[in-house]
């Protein structure tokens, strides 16, 4: 995914302390600064680069803190988690308008790269409907080996 506009970025931020205000959660700086590293990046994220980062920034935040800042944002609807089979999650943004992405996966590396394709896309429903089944929402992710 490429990385969000400024104007988005801030965009998904205000709905997540909108988000906190409406479920009773506070709105800290601590939450601020861990959205603003998962809502500006340009990859999946894991948890020891975004607290990497806060360190760069001179943010004093706690792995707990990272966590459960973690959750609210996806439940907020503003980031997703993936499990790639690595035995963490990444993070990434999750804006409004995007256009569904699938996932190469480095076994060697753990590079995440994301691709769109419209044939693939195209495919969905007719292979549902081949089998009488209603698609909900899909995720393709494949594993093997990138170039590097």
């Amino acid at each position: 995914m490429a990385r969000l506009s400024r104007d988005d970025a801030a965009a998904l931020l205000e709905r997540f302390r909108r988000y906190l205000r409406d479920h009773q959660l506070p709105v800290t700086r601590q939450r601020d600064q861990i959205a603003n590293v998962v809502l500006s990046a340009d990859g999946h994220l894991t948890v020891d680069e975004i607290e990497r980062i806060l360190r760069e920034r001179g943010v004093r935040v706690g792995t707990a803190t990272v966590y459960r800042t973690l959750d609210v944002l996806v439940q907020a609807g503003v980031a997703r988690a993936h499990n790639f089979g690595e035995r963490f999650k990444r993070y990434e943004p999750a804006p409004v308008q995007e256009q569904h992405h699938e996932h190469l996966i480095c076994e060697r590396c753990g590079k995440v790269m994301e691709f769109t394709n419209e044939r693939l896309e195209r495919m969905i429903p007719i292979i549902a409907d081949e089998h009488s089944f209603q698609v909900r929402r899909h995720r393709l992710e494949l594993y093997g080996l990138c170039r590097e």
